[in-house]
């Protein structure tokens, strides 16, 4: 199991369409992989309103926990998706 933090730096934060792609990126993953605020409840990565859910706004911080197969890739990927500037507007 490996965890890292990651800092939200989507404008507009998480919203449907940075979850969307965050969590089909997941779907490709065989590890569980984990995601919330730091001391909190985490939620499965690989569920689009569990992500939605977290309400993460630009410059929030997220766990992310990995257990299974490639974790150290894994983990780092879903950092580097966590922490992409999102071209998308904000939701009205």
């Amino acid at each position: 199991m490996i965890t890292k933090q990651a800092t939200v730096q989507n404008e507009y934060g998480i919203h449907c369409r940075p979850s969307a792609v965050i969590v089909k990126e997941a779907m490709t993953y065989s590890a569980d992989i984990l995601a919330g605020a730091p001391g909190a409840q985490p939620v499965d990565a690989k569920s689009i309103l569990a992500i939605v859910g977290l309400g993460l706004a630009c410059g929030r911080s997220v766990e992310l926990t990995v257990s299974g197969d490639d974790e150290e890739a894994t983990c780092d990927r879903m950092v580097e998706l966590f922490e992409t500037r999102f071209d998308f507007p904000q939701e009205k």
